[in-house]
């Protein structure tokens, strides 16, 4: 019988990677804790409705790349692809806007997407998002832009470059998207991508952002989204730039950020590096004035942010996992069961330690705890419990001293000592 291996797409998260990843999580808690955030936990699985209502029905997301499935009633429903419809859902089901003028949310987990696997890209992937839901004005674009580049620089990712573009708004769009139909009714549109030649008859905006290098050629030309603005949106787009200057952000202008779903309105930003080969992207958003709206709730603006945590990790450098601070082990089977009381005083002390279930020779015992990396093995044999001790050996120095066993503190003492 063949072993049963893992999804196409789906990876193991690996206990190094997974220091790594929680690491990320709890630098999040942090960064966005100061700037008044607090975290959300939404479900993996929604109404396939929700996300057709606030990503779009012609996206490539709803077109190809859902998880959706009908339920034993025959609902049907989709793995979460990604996190910002689910907070809208969960803020108006809540009702967060009666309670608070300005909702401040972050969320951490997996999202479903089938695409063609490749690096820093899975079926399965997980992001961190944070949505300011409430404020209209630009400087609550500019904060979350800061929140974010804070968040990657305390990381440690460098090499980062910020982009910036404004796509305008319900009122000014539309006359660019005639010119950008215009422009394309002069090409020939066989020589765009299948993708691109279905987007030029439902939403010709997202031909900029194509990835193919034929359409992008072709698109090189394109009249800028920028010049068509409307003096309100232009002014928005001001205050964000004034700001990003006065607390020391670069950024580049970029024409053709224009996302890939449907409720981006105005400021639009993504952080991309070079170092991570096709998908540069690490983090990006926008401002979605309206989606509270269109799924159901008031009329009330928002901005946020999604990264990609495995995007992240490329740039990362990942930490070991934690070395034990003790490794008990048992020389005789009567040490089994002090070694476990043993372990439990000490991890009450917050130290971090293992323990061995099974009784072996002194060097086996020895040879465990110096591949669990552990500072200190102690030692249970015939003559310590005889005398109700423990001897406590640094597997660094060799150095080595008997303890009582009820003598807890002396022993997280000896323990955390610097060598």
């Amino acid at each position: 019988m063949s072993n049963i291996t893992k999804i196409k797409g789906f990876a193991d998260i690996l206990p190094a990677e997974a220091e790594a990843m929680r690491l990320l999580e709890d630098t999040a808690r942090d960064i966005f804790g100061r700037y008044g955030y607090n975290e959300l936990r939404i479900p993996i699985l929604e109404r396939t409705e929700l996300f057709c209502r606030s990503i779009g029905d012609d996206t490539d997301v709803v077109q190809k790349e859902m998880f959706t499935f009908p339920d034993r009633k025959g609902r049907s429903l989709t793995l979460r692809p990604e996190a910002t419809a689910g907070v809208m859902r969960a803020f108006i089901e809540n009702s967060f806007h009666a309670k608070h003028s300005q909702t401040k949310l972050y969320t951490f987990g997996p999202m479903f997407r089938y695409e063609r696997p490749q690096k820093g890209r899975m079926r399965q992937f997980h992001q961190i998002n944070a949505e300011c839901i409430g404020p209209a004005e630009p400087h609550a674009d500019a904060e979350t832009i800061l929140m974010l580049w804070t968040f990657l620089i305390k990381c440690g990712i460098k090499d980062l470059r910020l982009e910036l573009n404004s796509l305008g708004c319900r009122e000014c769009r539309p006359a660019y998207q005639e010119a950008l139909s215009a422009f394309f009714k002069g090409l020939d549109a066989a020589a765009f991508c299948d993708d691109c030649q279905r987007r030029l008859g439902t939403n010709p905006l997202r031909v900029l952002d194509c990835k193919v290098p034929g359409c992008k050629t072709l698109t090189e030309n394109a009249p800028s989204i920028a010049e068509h603005n409307c003096p309100a949106c232009r002014a928005h787009f001001d205050v964000v730039t004034s700001v990003l200057k006065s607390c020391g952000i670069a950024y580049v202008l970029n024409p053709r950020l224009v996302r890939g779903l449907d409720y981006y309105v105005r400021t639009t930003f993504e952080i991309v590096s070079d170092q991570i080969g096709a998908q540069s992207s690490v983090a990006g958003g926008g401002r979605y004035d309206g989606l509270v709206k269109a799924l159901g709730g008031p009329d009330i603006p928002g901005v946020g942010f999604a990264c990609g945590v495995e995007r992240l990790l490329l740039l990362m450098t990942q930490p070991p996992v934690p070395p034990l601070d003790f490794f008990v082990a048992a020389l005789v089977p009567a040490g089994l069961e002090p070694g476990l009381v043993l372990a439990r005083d000490l991890r009450n002390n917050r130290l971090r330690g293992d323990v061995s279930f099974s009784v072996k020779s002194l060097k086996s015992q020895l040879r465990e705890a110096d591949k669990r990396q552990a500072r200190v093995c102690l030692l249970l044999g015939e003559e310590e419990l005889m005398y109700d001790q423990v001897l406590a050996k640094s597997m660094r120095s060799g150095s080595q001293g008997y303890f009582k066993l009820d003598s807890t503190l002396s022993l997280v003492y000896y323990i955390q000592m610097p060598e």
